[in-house]
């Protein structure tokens, strides 16, 4: 599924145009990147939950020459399920 099929599935739903959906769509998505931006944890019980981690720098390897490399250190989102969602995909 990608976001115009999500789009398709929310404005069939809930009965509303897909304009107003991907609009709906739009606006969940950039509430929770602003919320991740701050540091803050994004939470839907039963769903999941989106939280903001620090990887810290660490050394890799180029897999074509062998070569050591270093990576730098970057903050990653981590999506962690939720039961009822966890369970009906089980």
């Amino acid at each position: 599924m990608n976001k115009s099929d999500l789009i398709d599935g929310m404005a069939e739903d809930a009965g509303i145009t897909k304009a107003a959906a991907k609009k709906a769509l739009e606006s969940f998505l950039g509430n929770v990147e602003k919320s991740l931006k701050k540091g803050n944890r994004v939470s839907l019980v039963g769903f999941g939950s989106w939280s903001v981690s620090r990887r810290a720098a660490r050394e890799g390897r180029n897999p074509q020459t062998g070569k050591t490399i270093k990576i730098a250190a970057k903050n990653v989102v981590k999506f962690k399920a939720g039961s009822d969602l966890s369970s009906s995909v089980n």
